[in-house]
């Protein structure tokens, strides 16, 4: 019998076996915690049914009161209503004494409760004689029985109070033992459910222990084979639901992996020499792309420069030609060493900063520039050589042979997922046409002046280094207006 229910639960689907398990803990709290309910409401209605006989007295003696009340009122009015008032309160002071005990004891209580029934028959049978003498205007008769229904009253109602205070003393130490009781009770609970709790989880951890003993198993066996490991196992299941299918399956695929990885490691030697002759073509093929890039510094520019400090120092003291040639010096120095590196936002600034301080001595401080710059973007790094170009453009083909001051700005932002960097200049501006053919790739011829590093340069090297096309931006309202250059760079870590 128990190998057949072993079997019936081995073959159970998981999602049932979870039920089942959930089922039984649930049926086992709610069944401790009804027992536990019950005994505790028989124990509460106990406790409140001790001061009923208090009650029950206090209703008495109101009862009495109203048979003397409305039996005097009678005497003196003698209307109906008075004798209607009087017969209810009769009636009902006969059925409060039905509670008291007629039992022939020795129990003090008992006593009393059976003297104030046997009283309360003789003053109900003399307040009728009373009323009855009333009604047939025997005077005599009535007052006298009247008195010895006054006296029976006195009596009784002594008697009852004093049964009032020994039903008291009886209740109050009824009730400080029902309230230990309660309290033993609740302690007598509380074990109960812990017991029950520790049952259920015991019970709970044996019947789960099929299911996750595969499922640690199959975890150890995956994280071998995922560290390469294609010669182990996964120990079978005798349960035929779903874990027993995963592992089943889970070996099979190991098995298929193992075969799979022997094909590809014996043709991964003419692949892995074929990757090394692609490889090593890649690199030549970067390298000349390099030496092509860093080639394209013209170096009639250079000559013009250093001519011009030369003129600089035969007008000027030495002091202000040492830092022009220092400004050149770093200006060079920053393209030769930088051509196939990448830069920080902060060396490219600067890099801009010594070429318009260059351009300055050679036209004479004609140009206008003004920075606004976000210091928390100062280290992101990006593609050498961007910025200046791009200042070189606008000085070019922007301010130059203008009738106006011209003027550069150069602001960088940081946005939440990239900064942003414009340079706007207040130039010759473009028309929609020159714009698409920028925007296109598209370049006129250099000028002579230039570092050889024009907008489609950049535009390319942009893309290819962020792996985006929208990256590069420029606009302008018209011819006259001036042109911006707005570049929105992803953030990457500083170099």
């Amino acid at each position: 019998m128990i190998n057949n229910w072993k079997h019936i639960w081995e073959n159970l689907p998981i999602t049932k076996k979870l039920f089942w398990e959930i089922a039984v803990i649930a049926i086992a709290l709610f069944a401790s915690n009804l027992f536990i309910y019950a005994q505790i409401n028989q124990m509460v209605e106990r406790m409140n049914s001790v001061y009923m006989s208090n009650v029950n007295l206090n209703e008495l003696i109101n009862g009495l009161s109203d048979v003397q009340n409305n039996m005097f009122k009678y005497l003196q009015v003698k209307d109906s209503q008075s004798l209607m008032d009087y017969y209810r309160a009769e009636q009902d002071y006969r059925h409060l004494l039905e509670g008291l005990s007629m039992e022939i004891t020795d129990n003090q209580i008992h006593i009393l409760e059976k003297n104030i029934r046997h009283m309360s028959e003789s003053y109900l049978t003399v307040t009728d004689e009373a009323v009855q003498a009333k009604r047939g205007q025997n005077v005599e008769k009535y007052k006298s029985s009247y008195e010895s229904a006054l006296k029976l009253y006195q009596f009784i109602n002594n008697d009852v109070s004093t049964l009032n205070i020994l039903q008291f003393k009886n209740n109050s130490a009824s009730y400080q033992t029902l309230q230990a009781a309660l309290k033993y009770l609740e302690v007598i609970s509380s074990i109960i459910l812990m017991v029950v709790m520790i049952i259920s989880i015991t019970v709970m951890m044996m019947m789960t222990k099929d299911m996750v003993t595969p499922l640690i198993n199959l975890a150890q066996t995956a994280k071998l084979v995922g560290q390469g490991n294609f010669h182990v196992k996964v120990p079978p299941v005798k349960a035929r639901d779903e874990l027993g299918i995963v592992t089943d399956t889970f070996n099979q695929m190991v098995e298929s992996l193992e075969r799979y990885v022997k094909r590809i490691k014996e043709s991964a030697e003419i692949e892995r020499e074929m990757k090394e002759r692609e490889f090593l073509m890649e690199s030549h093929l970067k390298e000349a792309k390099l030496q092509y890039l860093q080639s394209q510094i013209n170096p009639h520019f250079l000559f013009n420069s250093l001519n011009a400090g030369v003129q600089l120092a035969m007008m000027e003291d030495a002091e202000k030609t040492s830092v022009f040639m220092e400004k050149m010096a770093d200006f060079f120095r920053y393209n030769v060493k930088k051509g196939s590196q990448d830069a920080t936002i902060l060396e490219e600034l600067e890099t801009v900063e010594n070429y318009i301080y260059i351009l300055n001595v050679r036209f004479a401080g004609d140009i206008h520039y003004q920075s606004d710059i976000a210091e928390e973007s100062l280290n992101y790094a990006i593609p050498s050589m961007i910025l200046q170009p791009l200042v070189e453009n606008a000085v070019t083909h922007g301010i130059r042979d203008i009738d106006w001051p011209g003027m550069i700005r150069l602001s960088v932002k940081d946005r939440e997922q990239e900064v942003e960097v414009c340079i706007a200049d207040n130039g010759k501006g473009m028309n929609e046409e020159t714009l698409l053919q920028v925007c296109a790739g598209k370049q006129t011829a250099e000028s002579t002046e230039s570092t050889g590093i024009g907008l489609s340069n950049v535009i390319s090297r942009l893309k290819l280094y962020y792996g985006k096309e929208d990256i590069f931006h420029i606009f302008s309202e018209g011819e006259g207006k001036g042109t911006t250059v707005v570049l929105r760079i992803p953030k990457r870590g500083g170099i």
